[in-house]
């Protein structure tokens, strides 16, 4: 792309970026001769040496040591400016003699040029170039240069010579330029530039024809054969001076706009723009100074036949008459017009005008520059000497100025030549020239002689002492030239042009320096440098250390003091500007002048009392003019005006709201604590090339909030012409999934042309805000066809509620087709985070500081630490809005908060009163209408707050029945006064009131509720009102309890004490919402509503009526799908309930728990059964068609799996077995449709043809076979390998197989014909190979540590890759097949070029590695060893993830197919889904009972198939790691266990941070007690009085439960490592803890604070225990002694010691007088408490003791060793061993004796539980159930006793279960039977009956039979049998009508009893 660099508005200079190089021209000289073709050769010549210059090539001739410097160790940008300075040097010298030669008129002609053509001899560099090419870096510098110049050296010489400090300025720089884009054709344009730059290129297409890069050639090609394309491009130009003529204001950028064109205008054109700008001069009431600028721009770039003598002569006329008219003007306006005036005359000087007479036209001017001398404003007069200068050097014949500028030779044209040869300028001769004036010298022929009165003028300046004002008075008086003007020409020329070195040396070495009129000049021009921000941040430093440098430094530049305050001024200037990269710098120049001198100070402070603001430093305009002219020459509609207004509306609506910058994670399995900043995120995507960002969150948690506040910043820094960005609500679109652009722009009112201009020419970001809420299933950016040919061009920001999608919902945002990658890598997503800790006191904080409420901060703070529900619900934004709004009015603070339990339904039961009510008082107060006030008074009387309560219930129930839930109302009185709206939202006086006090918000004529969950929630309170309930409750008289009106049920609530609560006895309300509509999937209103069901046992019991209705009539089926998945979600389990016959069509039960249940004949159609606990519950008759396990069933061999893999159509699967067996399976119904026998040994690899048509497998048996997928047949055999087969594999074109052999070969048949093409053998055994996607080559990796290359085609070697040092176990083609990875054992992956062979990387990867489908990244982990898979970028080498969680050896990995996600296996059983961007674990799969040994995706990514050591295939469904967990059960390891026999609870501890409380007799999960982080929660015990629950974990914490409410009550920090064990005091008030820090801490449980901290032990402390008298506590651990402490001093009584181990476990004799203690040095010892001493000492355990119990009778100790699995019972008194119970086969970690002492008990982590005969030590019982998990910690506490007769005991499970066992006595023998199990979140149908199931599928059916099930499904119920079925339902109903009573009805009803379901007696 050529780029046109706009080094200045005003000028007709251009630069083309070419080769990294600028280019500079000066269009006009190259406009003006006729000999364009030998000029075109120089510039060709000069490009041609250029281009050396790119390459590093130099030219034969050169004569200096660049060709040895390129094989030196110097640095590249060494050598590169080391070339760059000799080719610039013979650039510039064949440019100089081609111009020279052939280009002679671009000479300055005089009568005396002959006398001033200087010779070769007298200076070389002195050759005059009208045209000079500059080539060359950004940066130069020409100190080379200028120090080996003679005349430079002599100068140098000069002691008078000015010193500044070398880092300022000391290399030339780049001019500040402007880089335009050119247009394809008939492409609109955007600016004027733009054309210009068009024009400039068609212009002078010939001359820069070589010097463009190819993009612009190419234009210039494309454009020159288009005739019509260049017409309408002249054409524009002259529309826009048209466009220019029509404007009725034409300000600076309409001025700056038409002006750009000015150099490539036609002269027609030109001088019609010049008459234009004279016309608005002379006929403008007030002065124009804009147009008097235009004036001057365009004379200065004017062509030499544009512009006349007469036309000047009139311009210099109108100027005197304008000026004489306004002269009287303020001090200010007179300044600003003789500046504007200095531009012109400047500009005349600069043009090559003859014959003028200056006497007739600087007469005028001169009599009004000389009347300002009466002025004492410095800054005026100096304007005005400037201005008069000027006039002075405006040229008639050949001048002093011209004759000074043709010494220097480079330059020609005046000044303005400056730039146009900026690299040739011979500054020395440029000096000489202003020498010659300054001391009256004509140069060589003294032409130009001064007279004495000029000299000694020129002297007084400087040298007669008169002040600053006076002299330049005194110069407006008298007619001479002064040396200053042409000094600070040169200066400002070479500013323009980069120049600053040079610019430097002019001002240090001028003879003019020391004068204070040029000083003056100076200092402006470096304040002009230091305050554009074009500059770059050094050069605008170096501007200021200038004017610091001549301010402070007065005896070096005997500046005046004016000057002084001059600089003085321009530098606290500078110091003002706002984000000003140079104001520190200012700042501090100011503040050190200050400090060093009082004198100083005190001219600082007088000079910033004094008013400059009159005067503001002049920066350039930025070149990138306004477009408005071009806009409206191109019949552009006006839009910046509409987005202006729109901006201002966006900046003024962001308020003073409480706004805090949300968090966010990359995927929905992330983890929480991997979050990032959302808006950084966004705003990178936004620079970024991705399209769609997808935004989701829950309700509530910001995502409008969020994409308002984007709105809001993004219109914030939105400037012209930029991207526009479009807030659009989907939900107040009609149709948004079609031209919903277009759509909201009408709705902001734009006009049709106004949006067909935008969809043509703008580009947008849009911010679809609510996806869900518009119930939307449409990709919004594929059926807007965004980005299209045509189409709006746009980025797409869209926010959605996470519960409102599916597992695929990605199909639904993401560009194009999912399975194109380049498509997919445009999508990006993120899910936001609840608030964290320090965002919620961020925002407490802001809200106290902009609300002021009832609290403050430190009080909203301590609620949320003293209730720990309230804490986890303010982490949703909106939740925490609505708390702190409402929380003064719940609650009182600091007062009983920490038995408060706050929900989300009661927050906003809580909002919506206050708001009301909040509402209700400004209505109060407003000035009413008679019918309003009665209206309103009629509200009050019934009650306000009610009546809106009631119109929020009517109008959410409308809008879910009406409008499908969709939120936005739009209403019109005229069109909808008729319809449902108008109970609405009609003129009626009340509902006027009640809209405006409900939450609801008015855009037009569309309402909505402020917050979509207000919706939710107002028809949730539909549903069920507890207000309503209770008003009804009240009014119904008290009747016995099975009257046949109401009944009475007494519930029990937490928290409160018990009390009867009237329920009135009626059928279910037909009307209600749940009766009509599914809201299975609203999971937002659910959560309301199962809240509900949580609290209100009379709604528990109204949704069991639904579900009871629906068993006899079916209109209650919808209301019963409801009921039950709400009763489901919160909590409620149906263990053993009668639910025979209910219709539940389309619920969802996922993780319901339904043991025991009787499901009888159930309508189960549609219902989600995912992870469901249906373990022995009855569905036998049950209608189950399309039912959901989430599952399918596993694939059972009787032999070892080697391999399986998909068919690529994934029609098949194909399993290869050790017996040599290969069986496929179709994969419709996973039925086995070919066993392939004839392989003599196991078959190690199977592999598909790319048709999928044949397969071909290698064996043990040294054979290879292809087979025929549709007959099963053996089509070939391959023979010729001598061992066993390691590997098979078809080439991409499916007629060449080849196969890896221990016999250290690798052989290539072809499939036709049977034969072997290739044999590879000689680098020993090869362990991998792999074909390329062409199938053209084949790479294999063997044990030489070579890789070799095979070209199929020539069978023959291409390459052999060396560079590994170990055997290769891996290889692997990029897709394109350009790049080949490679892996040594353990050793780093190399990544080759296939083409050359050459290693282009290394990555530091160690072990196998997976290559990603995309090419772009490779997984990595240690085979057998590593638990860890690395994730490492290809071209950066970098690790970019860790992938962690297996807990042994990772065997296998493989990426998806579209490298989203990677799928793990190892030792650990697991198998493991991976998200790739976030690196977390999406799902852990458990199943297998043995190490992984393969896994693979299907070919289309949805399902996986693993392979498992314990002879399974499992086949799981990747979307099912995002289903809900609902939390009833334990996700990890159970830690332990402990009984409450007062509330017959169990209170259970776990690896996954949770506490849970368990009713033991129904197995009901009461309470999940959350709170602890960081994993394990190692213990639990109860209180004395069994009201309270102490807990200890890995986060280093003590937590005390209130056991009723399920509340922290204290969290007791202190330890600093992890804490293992807690125990109560036997009164009760007191813990004590043992942890890892050594130290054991006793806590009060009144206050939760630590009173003693008990420190001795030298290593960990595992246990502490109380005696029984409380006075003492007795602690063990690592360091192997036992020690007693008093617990009222804290001091140690006694340390025991003896054990030569760790002590494990230490227990009180239950009369306290011993202690047991049981050590890993295998002894168990007594120790009497008194005195400290060892009484027993018990030998036997072969390995480490781990458990100690004492019996109840105190004559027994019982001791268990959890590594030689065996317990011994000793007799204390004889110190012996009577027993050794043996028979566990896993370690032994829980043993306790029962309540009578009889029994004991042993549980292993095999999951065995056996009970033992103490008596006899016999095995009473045992019983094994399968356990998922293989690694246990050591201090479990898993096993505890319930009851005494019967017996019952618990156990906890590795897999998170928790069981009840009762032991039931037969005579002498026991049986032991499991009176309920836990869920453990997975799917449980061991022992469910499905005996004649309907509708289930085959797949489904053998499901269930793998998980246990029992009975025979039917797979199709005949008609007949329908028929019959019917019949006797019909008779059954019939009899049970007429027989049975109104109490056996009663009977048969569900009821609610506390959180669970029994059948009523």
């Amino acid at each position: 792309m050529a780029a046109l660099s706009l080094l200045c508005p005003t000028k007709a200079f251009i630069s083309f970026a070419h080769n990294g190089r600028f280019l500079f021209f000066d269009v006009r000289l190259l406009n003006t001769h006729g000999r364009r073709d030998e000029a075109q050769a120089c510039y060709k010549k000069a490009e041609k040496l250029g281009a050396t210059q790119q390459r590093g090539e130099i030219r034969g001739d050169c004569q200096c040591q660049c060709h040895e410097s390129q094989h030196r160790d110097d640095s590249q940008e060494d050598l590169q400016k080391h070339v760059q300075e000799h080719v610039q040097e013979h650039v510039q010298e064949h440019v100089q003699e081609h111009v020279q030669e052939h280009v002679p008129e671009a000479q300055h002609e005089t009568d005396h040029s002959s006398q001033y053509q200087p010779t070769q001899d007298s200076d070389p560099n002195t050759n005059s170039q009208p045209v000079q090419a500059h080539s060359g870096p950004v940066e130069t510098t020409h100190d080379d240069e200028t120090s080996n110049d003679p005349v430079l050296e002599e100068q140098g010489q000069d002691h008078g010579i000015t010193k500044a400090p070398q880092a300022i300025f000391a290399r030339n720089t780049r001019p500040p330029a402007v880089e335009l884009k050119l247009p394809k054709a008939d492409e609109r344009l955007t600016t004027t530039p733009q054309l210009a730059a068009c024009l400039s290129l068609l212009k002078h297409a010939q001359l820069l024809d070589d010097m463009l890069e190819p993009s612009a050639r190419k234009w210039l090609q494309a454009v020159g054969n288009d005739s019509d394309e260049q017409e309408r491009l002249k054409i524009l130009a002259t529309d826009v001076i048209r466009a220019f003529q029509r404007e009725e204001i034409k300000d600076d950028k309409a001025v700056a706009e038409v002006v750009c064109l000015a150099p490539v205008l036609e002269k027609s054109d030109f001088q019609y723009l010049l008459r234009e700008l004279c016309k608005g001069i002379d006929q403008s009431v007030l002065l124009d100074v804009h147009q008097l600028d235009g004036i001057a721009q365009l004379i200065q770039c004017a062509e030499r036949e544009y512009i006349d003598a007469d036309d000047l002569v009139k311009i210099l006329e109108l100027l005197s008459t304008r000026l004489r008219a306004t002269h009287t003007q303020s001090s200010n306006h007179m300044y600003q017009l003789t500046m504007t005036v200095s531009r012109v005359l400047d500009a005349m000087a600069d043009s090559n005008v003859k014959g003028l007479d200056r006497e007739k036209l600087h007469e005028p001017l001169s009599l009004y520059l000389s009347e300002i001398k009466d002025t004492t404003d410095p800054y005026l007069v100096y304007q005005a000497a400037y201005a008069y200068q000027a006039l002075l050097y405006v040229p008639d014949d050949e001048t002093l100025w011209q004759a000074t500028l043709r010494r220097t030779s480079k330059v020609v044209q005046g000044v303005a030549g400056l730039l146009s040869s900026v690299k040739g300028l011979d500054l020395n001769g440029f000096m000489d020239g202003l020498k010659d004036i300054q001391q009256g010298v004509s140069g060589a022929v003294g032409v130009f002689k001064l007279t004495k009165s000029t000299i000694e003028g020129t002297k007084s300046l400087t040298e007669s002492g008169k002040g600053f004002v006076e002299c330049m008075k005194e110069g407006l008086g008298v007619k001479r030239k002064l040396t200053w003007y042409p000094a600070l020409r040169g200066a400002e020329s070479l500013i323009r042009s980069g120049q600053l070195a040079n610019f430097k040396r002019v001002v240090c070495e001028a003879p003019c320096r020391h004068d204070p009129v040029f000083q003056w000049g100076v200092s402006q021009l470096l304040g002009e440098i230091a305050a554009d921000s074009a500059w770059d941040a050094k050069t605008r430093r170096c501007a200021v250390m200038f004017l610091g440098e001549m301010y402070s430094n007065k005896t070096v530049w005997e500046s005046q003091a004016i000057v002084q305050e001059w600089i003085l001024v321009i530098i606290m200037k500078l110091a003002s500007l706002p984000g000003n990269d140079v104001q520190g710098v200012a700042n501090d120049l100011v503040r050190d002048l200050q400090s060093k001198d009082p004198q100083e100070h005190e001219a600082i402070q007088a000079c910033r009392k004094k008013d400059h603001t009159l005067y503001p430093l002049k920066i350039a305009s930025s070149g990138s003019a306004s477009s408005s002219l071009i806009d409206r020459a191109q019949n552009r509609p006006d839009v910046e005006c509409h987005l202006r207004q729109l901006r201002k509306q966006h900046v003024m609506e962001q308020g003073s709201s409480v706004y805090i910058p949300p968090q966010a994670k990359a995927g929905l399995q992330a983890s929480d604590e991997s979050r990032f900043q959302l808006m950084e995120k966004v705003k990178g995507f936004l620079n970024s090339e991705q399209k769609v960002f997808l935004l989701l969150g829950d309700p509530g948690a910001g995502k409008s909030t969020f994409s308002r506040a984007l709105n809001s910043d993004l219109w914030n820094a939105y400037q012209k012409d930029g991207v526009i960005p479009l807030h659009i609500s989907l939900p107040a679109i009609d149709k948004p999934e079609h031209d919903m652009i277009a759509k909201q722009l009408r709705r902001l009112e734009f006009t049709e042309p106004q949006v067909r201009e935008l969809k043509m020419h703008r580009k947008f970001i849009l911010m679809c805000d609510g996806y869900d809420e518009s119930q939307q299933t449409h990709n919004l950016y594929t059926s807007n066809r965004l980005n299209e040919p045509g189409e709006w061009a746009a980025k797409m920001f869209i926010s959605c509620r996470t519960e409102y999608l599916g597992a695929d919902y990605r199909d639904r945002f993401q560009p194009g087709d999912r399975n194109n990658q380049s498509k997919s890598a445009q999508f990006q997503e993120a899910v936001m985070t609840p608030f964290s800790e320090s965002q919620i006191h961020g925002y407490i904080d802001e809200y106290v500081s902009i609300h002021q409420p009832l609290w403050g901060a430190k009080d909203y703070k301590q609620a949320l630490n003293l209730i720990p529900s309230l804490k986890e619900l303010v982490k949703n934004p909106f939740l925490m809005t609505l708390s702190l709004d409402v929380m003064p009015r719940m609650m009182d603070p600091g007062e009983h908060l920490s038995a408060t339990h706050v929900t989300k339904v009661g927050l906003y039961d809580h909002f919506i009163e206050h708001w009301l009510e909040r509402g209700k008082k400004p209505l109060g107060e407003k000035k009413l209408s008679p019918q309003s006030r009665a209206a309103f008074e009629g509200l009050i009387d019934e009650g306000f707050t009610r009546n809106g309560i009631d119109f929020l219930k009517r109008l959410a129930v409308a809008v879910y029945k009406e409008q499908d839930g969709q939120p936005i109302i739009e209403y019109s009185r005229y069109k909808d006064e008729h319809s449902w709206k108008s109970e609405f939202f009609s003129r009626d006086y009340e509902k006027q009131l009640l809209r405006e006090a409900c939450p609801l918000t008015r855009n037009g004529n569309q309402y909505r509720f402020i917050h979509r969950s207000l919706l939710e929630y107002g028809l949730a309170l539909a549903i069920f009102d507890p207000h309503d309930w209770r008003q009804n409750a009240a009014s119904v008289p008290s009747l016995d309890r099975r009257g046949s009106v109401c009944s009475f049920s007494s519930f029990e609530i937490h928290g409160t004490a018990e009390k009867e609560i009237c329920t009135i006895e009626q059928a279910p309300d037909i009307g209600s919402p749940l009766t009509w509509r599914s809201f299975v999937n609203e999971h937002s209103l659910v959560q309301f509503l199962e809240e509900r069901a949580q609290q209100e046992p009379v709604f528990k019991q109204q949704l069991l009526d639904f579900i009871e209705h629906s068993k006899i009539d079916k209109k209650w089926r919808t209301a019963a799908s409801n009921a039950i998945t709400i009763l489901v979600r919160a909590g409620v389990e149906f263990r053993m309930v009668d639910l025979q016959g209910i219709q539940i069509p389309g619920a969802d039960l996922s993780h319901g728990v339904f043991e025991s249940a009787n499901l009888q004949g159930a309508d189960l159609r549609k219902v989600n059964l995912r992870n469901a606990w249906l373990r022995a519950s009855d569905l036998s008759g049950a209608q189950m068609k399309d039912v959901q396990f989430g599952e399918l069933p596993f694939l059972k061999f009787d032999h070892a799996v080697y391999s399986c893999v998909y068919s690529p159509d994934e029609s098949t699967f194909t399993v290869a077995l050790s017996d040599g067996n290969i069986v496929v399976y179709a994969t419709s119904n996973w039925e086995r449709t070919w066993t392939l026998n004839g392989h003599g040994g196991g078959v190690g690899s199977v592999s598909y043809s790319p048709s999928g048509d044949r397969i071909v497998s290698g064996s043990k048996d040294t054979t290879v076979r292809v087979w025929d997928v549709a007959t099963g047949d053996c089509l070939c055999i391959f023979i010729g390998h001598a061992k066993p087969i390691s590997g098979v594999a078809y080439s991409p074109q499916g007629n060449v197989v080849a196969s890896g052999s221990y016999d250290q070969t690798v052989r290539l048949w072809d499939v036709e014909t049977g034969d072997c093409r290739y044999v590879a053998s000689g680098c020993g055994h090869i362990y991998a190979m792999a074909f390329s996607p062409k199938g053209d080559t084949i790479a294999f990796g063997s044990r030489d540590c070579r890789v070799r290359l095979l070209d199929i085609a020539s069978w023959e070697c291409r390459s052999i890759l060396i560079g590994h040092i170990k055997k290769i176990t891996n290889v692997a083609f990029s897709a394109q097949g350009d790049r080949l990875f490679s892996a040594g054992y353990n050793e780093d992956v190399r990544v080759w070029e296939v083409e050359s062979g050459a290693c282009q990387h290394i990555l530091l990867v160690k072990g196998l590695f997976v290559l990603s489908p995309k090419g772009n990244q490779v997984a990595s982990y240690r085979e057998w060893s590593g638990k860890d898979i690395d994730l490492w970028d290809i071209e950066t080498g970098a690790c970019v993830r860790r992938l962690s969680g297996h807990n042994k050896g990772i065997i296998c990995s493989v990426y998806s197919p579209l490298g989203d996600q990677i799928v793990s296996g190892g030792f650990d059983t697991t198998v493991r889904l991976w998200d790739v961007e976030t690196g977390e674990c999406r799902h852990t799969m458990i199943g297998h009972t043995d190490g992984v040994t393969k896994v693979l995706f299907s070919p289309k990514g949805d399902h996986i198939a693993s392979v498992s050591d314990d002879m399974t295939v499992r086949l799981w469904n990747v979307g099912s790691g995002a289903s809900r967990k609902i939390p009833n059960h334990h996700r990890g390891d159970v830690t332990g266990l402990e009984y409450s026999r007062k509330r017959n609870q169990i209170a259970s501890s776990s690896s996954d941070s949770t506490i849970r409380i368990w009713d033991a007799e129904t197995g009901v999960c009461i309470h999940p007690l959350t709170g602890h982080r960081g994993g394990y929660v190692n213990k639990v015990a109860y209180s004395p009085s069994e009201d309270q629950l102490a807990s200890c974990g890995l986060d280093r914490t003590v937590r005390l439960w209130d056991v009723e409410s399920g509340a922290c009550r204290f969290i007791m920090t202190g330890h600093t490592r992890e804490v293992s064990d807690v125990e109560f005091s036997p009164q009760g008030d007191q813990i004590a803890s043992a942890c890892d820090d050594e130290t054991v801490r006793l806590w009060s449980v009144e206050t939760g604070g630590c009173q003693r901290i008990l420190a001795g032990h030298s290593r960990s402390v595992w246990v502490v225990k109380y005696s029984s008298q409380g006075n003492q506590v007795a602690s063990a651990g690592e360091d192997g002694t036992v020690r007693l402490w008093d617990v009222q001093t804290g001091d140690c009584q006694h340390t025991l010691t003896g054990h030569s181990g760790g002590i494990e476990s230490i227990v009180y004799s239950p009369n306290g007088n011993r202690i047991a203690s049981a050590s890993n040095d295998t002894t168990v010892r007594l120790w009497d408490v008194k005195t400290g001493s060892c009484s027993n000492i018990f030998i036997g355990h072969q390995m480490g003791a781990t458990q100690v119990v004492y019996s109840p009778r105190e004559d027994q100790v019982a001791s268990a060793s959890r590594k030689d699995k065996k317990v011994r019972i000793w007799d204390m008194e004889a110190g012996e061993c009577r027993h050794t119970l043996v028979g566990h086969e896993g370690g032994i970690y829980a043993i306790a004796y029962s309540p009578s002492g009889n029994l004991i008990a042993s549980w292993s982590n095999g999951g065995e539980v056996r009970l033992w005969d103490v008596e006899t030590g016999d095995c009473s019982w045992k019983f094994s159930y399968e356990t998922t998990t293989q690694s246990v910690s050591f201090l479990l506490h898993n096993f505890a006793w319930l009851t005494f007769e019967p017996s019952s005991f618990t156990t906890g499970d590795c897999d998170g279960s928790v069981r009840v066992w009762d032991v039931i006595g037969e005579g002498d023998q026991c049986r032991i039977q499991m009176r309920w199990m836990s869920t453990n979140g997975q799917l449980g149908l061991e022992d469910a009956c499905v005996q004649d199931v309907q509708g289930l599928s085959y797949l489904n059916k053998r499901l269930l039979k793998q998980r246990g099930a029992k009975g025979e499904p039917n797979m199709r119920l005949h008609e007949t049998g329908k028929k019959v079925m019917s019949m006797v339902s019909a008779v059954s109903k019939l009899k049970s009508s007429s027989t049975d009573t109104e109490e056996d009805l009663q009977s048969n009803k569900l009821q609610a009893t506390g959180a669970g379901i029994v059948k009523k007696d």
